[in-house]
């Protein structure tokens, strides 16, 4: 194919929808429980030219992009998951779901981290 003129074209009224096949894909879900899944917090981030990070010593402060009162980014293996707030514990950080990133959203509002 040498452009998207000669590519199959996508058919939705062929698509089944009926309840049987949607609860069979969400039974084939459950397979999937057990998988972990590497979740990060991102409390900010910043763009400093190298010569800064090399003088960075102990008691460096390096100022992030975001107020101490915004909420941080919850990644899952680098996708952007949710937003929430930070908690503790018992003496340990902890992060409250505050947002649900919607899986029905448009792509936009998703985000990759490597």
């Amino acid at each position: 194919m040498s452009d998207m003129t000669e590519a199959p074209k996508f058919n939705a009224a062929s698509v089944d929808r009926d309840s049987a096949s949607i609860s069979r894909a969400t039974n084939n879900l459950d397979h999937f429980g057990g998988v972990s899944l590497r979740i990060s917090v991102e409390v900010g981030s910043a763009s400093i030219p190298l010569s800064e990070i090399l003088g960075l010593a102990e008691g460096s402060v390096v100022e992030l992009d975001r107020q101490a009162n915004d909420v941080l980014d919850i990644f899952a293996n680098g996708t952007l998951i949710a937003r929430g707030e930070v908690v503790t514990v018992e003496g340990r950080y902890g992060v409250r779901v505050t947002d649900v990133v919607s899986s029905d959203a448009s792509s936009s509002r998703f985000e990759r981290r490597a």
